[in-house]
């Protein structure tokens, strides 16, 4: 009987709650790193020395030489923007030697940003607040069975076939739907198919590469883009992304098997944060939440977009766990919460007479939550330097004991700082 050896990498919150880091340390002992879902509105930042990364298709582990590193089915890949990626990287002196691209990974197309934007200035007061990069778009194209996919690249003729089929539909939306004057086949062909050369040798069936390295094996990484509150069956919709971040949802988007994806780890922010609209019911409209915004850098990696900041939500986080079955977690950017009196951990919500514990779905009800918390003492030390549990202030370890103590999830990962070194391991995550 083969041996599985694999971690999978789920955000617990909205969303950039440190997973890029988390992935990047992890992936020091992967020989296989995967992203499973998403598109280029998500972004990680890494820190590696002295260096500062900011990635948005690419794996984390891509830093990593000698890693295999794998772009999902479940993914949605915008060709110009992965092409300034890879050319990015290589300036730097990262040379991905070991990239595969999925055959069945969908692609996003200058209509599909075109529609983004054009369908979020319709909403007027109304906005979801996307990145406006095309990817809910590109997944509706997936669902409506008319999207390109990375294995189209690979013959040129019925490629340009399947585009002038599409602009066909799409053309009339453009023009009925919003008096746009839509796109033709030589403006694709020509902005595209140069960079579709480039990429075409990274096309491979990656369920197939990755099945035989598990065979062998291999430890894999597979990393989700987005958060548990982001998905767009369990997240608050409809502020939420166009696909599934959820743990269950990597054996889908990666083409394994269900029980090679079990060992879920869960990544979490000492704090909460998101970004654009939508409910929150511990944001902090303060000085308390524009320290947190301040001190943790909280600025979109992809937009630059200030985010919203808050207590940590409990009650979000339970639901997480029992969505994605986490079997620990990794706390991120502990750091952010020194200096404070004191830090709170949101237990329950009170909506009118009624007190819930659960997470509900109904965005109505969510909107007129207010948090019940559980209050700790805060601690003044600077924590960065930290290397095991014992050099934390007791009143930190109080909260991360609390904290386990109301999910019932053990921790087994405290981030106190961006770099590599600065995580302490409480046990391992293999």
């Amino acid at each position: 009987m083969r041996k599985i050896s694999t971690v999978t990498v789920v955000g617990s919150q909205w969303g950039d709650e440190g997973k890029g880091k988390i992935t990047d340390f992890l992936a020091e002992r992967a020989d296989v790193i995967v992203r499973y879902q998403g598109g280029p509105n998500a972004g990680h930042t890494v820190v590696v020395g002295e260096e500062t990364y900011k990635l948005h298709h690419l794996p984390s582990g891509i830093l990593y030489r000698g890693k295999i590193c794998i772009l999902g089915n479940g993914m949605v890949l915008d060709p110009l923007t992965l092409q300034t990626e890879l050319q990015e990287l290589k300036k730097r002196g990262v040379f991905p030697e070991r990239l595969f691209i999925s055959d069945r990974a969908h692609l996003i197309m200058s209509y599909h940003k075109a529609l983004d934007e054009l369908e979020e200035r319709e909403r007027k007061g109304a906005q979801i607040g996307t990145t406006r990069r095309g990817i809910g778009p590109a997944y509706v194209d997936k669902v409506f069975r008319i999207g390109l996919r990375c294995g189209d690249l690979l013959d040129e003729e019925e490629l340009k076939k399947k585009i002038r089929e599409i602009l066909l539909v799409k053309n009339r939306i453009f023009k009925n739907l919003y008096d746009h004057p839509g796109f033709s086949v030589e403006e694709i062909e020509n902005e595209y198919f140069p960079v579709f050369q480039q990429l075409r040798p990274y096309v491979k069936d990656t369920s197939v590469l990755l099945d035989g390295e598990i065979q062998k094996g291999a430890r894999v990484l597979f990393e989700g883009a987005q958060g548990t509150m982001l998905d767009i069956d369990h997240g608050t919709y409809p502020f939420v992304t166009s696909s599934n971040p959820i743990a269950s949802c990597a054996s889908t988007g990666a083409g394994v098997g269900p029980e090679i994806v079990a060992n879920a780890l869960g990544i979490t922010k000492a704090y909460t944060t998101r970004v654009g609209e939508g409910p929150f019911p511990t944001e902090l409209n303060n000085k308390v939440g524009e320290h947190i915004r301040e001190k943790g850098r909280e600025y979109g990696t992809t937009t630059g977009r200030p985010r919203r900041t808050g207590w940590l939500d409990g009650v979000a986080l339970k639901a997480a766990c029992r969505i994605n079955g986490f079997r620990s977690l990794a706390i991120t950017l502990l750091d952010v919460l020194s200096g404070l009196d004191e830090v709170c951990i949101a237990t329950a919500y009170r909506c009118g007479d009624t007190v819930l514990e659960h997470f509900p779905a109904q965005l109505h009800i969510l909107e007129k939550c207010t948090p019940v918390y559980r209050v700790f003492k805060g601690w003044q030390a600077n924590i960065a330097g930290a290397k095991t549990l014992e050099d934390l202030p007791i009143e930190a370890v109080d909260y991360l004991r609390g904290l386990e103590e109301i999910l019932q999830v053990k921790i087994s990962l405290v981030s106190v700082g961006p770099r590599r070194d600065q995580t302490i391991v409480l046990s391992d995550i293999f």
